[in-house]
């Protein structure tokens, strides 16, 4: 069965919640599957190296797990209005995988958590698919004929599935961050199947 790749790294368990929405909403496209992997930490002055399986969680990703994808979600939390420095510094791990075409033609969607509601989701998700569009891949987003879209007071963008964890970095998701990221996993799953075919 094909795999979707949902790729994410977390720190509060906003971003992971998120991913296991993307994935169930993969699930519930006939003949196709999840396949959640993380990044590990990064740190300025690394004093030993991350364990090669995490202690909970999502496995962290390998190369096979880009080449063996026939699509790929990618979440990380915002930083300052960007990707968390874990996801970018494995992005920037890619050089091969670009050079060889590994991404391209594959479809990819985008998503992420913040603090507050204007913590700089909408630039975290758009510089989250440069790199993405760098690699040849055919980014998605969510429509507004999503009906979620239109209501929600909590998280979801255009540009893909986002969270607000608020002060207290709470990982729970609403209704419309479940339905909107559950919608963006499915429309991916959908995407790539009618690729595939």
């Amino acid at each position: 069965m094909p795999d979707v790749l949902v790729l994410y790294y977390s720190r509060g368990g906003s971003v992971a919640a998120l991913a296991r929405q993307v994935a169930r909403g993969i699930g519930e496209v006939p003949g196709m599957q999840a396949r959640l992997r993380t990044v590990p930490p990064v740190a300025p002055v690394t004093e030993a190296a991350a364990p090669p399986v995490p202690e909970e969680g999502a496995p962290y990703a390998s190369r096979a797990d880009l080449d063996e994808c026939v699509a790929l979600a990618l979440g990380s939390p915002t930083r300052f209005g960007n990707m968390a420095a874990p996801m970018k510094h494995f992005i920037d791990s890619l050089g091969a995988e670009w050079a060889s075409g590994t991404l391209v033609g594959k479809p990819a969607a985008v998503f992420t958590a913040t603090a507050t509601q204007h913590g700089g989701q909408e630039s975290t998700l758009l510089t989250m698919m440069l790199p993405l569009l760098h690699h040849g891949m055919l980014v998605l987003g969510i429509p507004f004929t999503e009906a979620a879209l239109n209501s929600t007071r909590t998280g979801g963008t255009p540009y893909g599935a986002s969270h607000v964890a608020g002060a207290g970095d709470d990982p729970t998701l609403s209704d419309d961050e479940k339905n909107l990221a559950r919608f963006l996993g499915k429309r991916l799953a959908e995407t790539a199947r009618k690729l595939q075919a």
